[in-house]
């Protein structure tokens, strides 16, 4: 018993506290905020949005619930991204959920190619769109994965492209306000570029996983 005391003692003599890791939902959050407000800002200083574009959300119900059932799915699959760093903080449900939600959002689309919620119009049409949701994706990419690695994922492929998704979808999603309105273009031009920065995220977690194990 006295040796198992000192065999004790002896590994924890030299430890030192250690601080308690921030709120992953904390990081989520303000990870949602910051890429949002870079992806408009980024967007407005590329080309002006399309005129009348923001009196449209007031004018048809059913844009405004089509950009806000967008922003749900966005920040739901943001929280499941970042809980999906942390052993344990993502529930099979919650990760079930977001990506039902963001099904459900993007299901809008094509629905819309039989029956829009705005008139089709190329009026604010971006003729490099789909380069520019690509393109503005990148930085959140890259800020997300900075933050996570400060927890420790156990599935880095599944938790890259859940970041991916999420990242692709915030330009994607503005496009609908900044580039023209028509679901056939929205789905080729915009949320396709998006989904492909998925393939973005499956590149981070193929180099990330030998890092890992060395923990650098």
């Amino acid at each position: 018993m006295k040796n198992r005391e000192t065999f004790i003692a002896e590994l924890s003599k030299n430890l030192a506290p250690v601080k308690r890791m921030p709120s992953v939902n904390l990081f989520a959050v303000s990870w949602f905020i910051v890429s949002a407000v870079y992806v408009v800002i980024v967007m407005h200083l590329f080309g002006p949005i399309r005129p009348g574009a923001l009196s449209q959300l007031i004018s048809s119900p059913r844009f405004l619930l089509e950009t806000l059932l967008g922003v749900a799915a966005i920040f739901w699959v943001s929280l499941l991204a970042f809980r999906d760093a942390v052993p344990g903080a993502l529930s099979r449900r919650f990760m079930i959920g977001g990506f039902i939600m963001m099904t459900l959002w993007l299901s809008q689309y094509v629905i819309g190619i039989v029956s829009p919620a705005l008139e089709p119009s190329t009026l604010g049409k971006r003729d490099l769109c789909g380069y520019e949701t690509m393109l503005y994706s990148l930085p959140p990419i890259y800020l997300a994965w900075f933050l996570v690695r400060r927890f420790y994922p156990l599935h880095p492929m599944r938790t890259a492209m859940s970041i991916s998704l999420a990242s692709g979808m915030i330009p994607a999603l503005y496009m609908q306000i900044a580039c023209m309105y028509d679901p056939s273009h929205i789905l080729k031009f915009h949320i396709t570029p998006g989904l492909l920065m998925v393939l973005i995220g499956v590149a981070i977690a193929w180099y990330w996983q030998p890092i890992n194990k060395q923990r650098v």
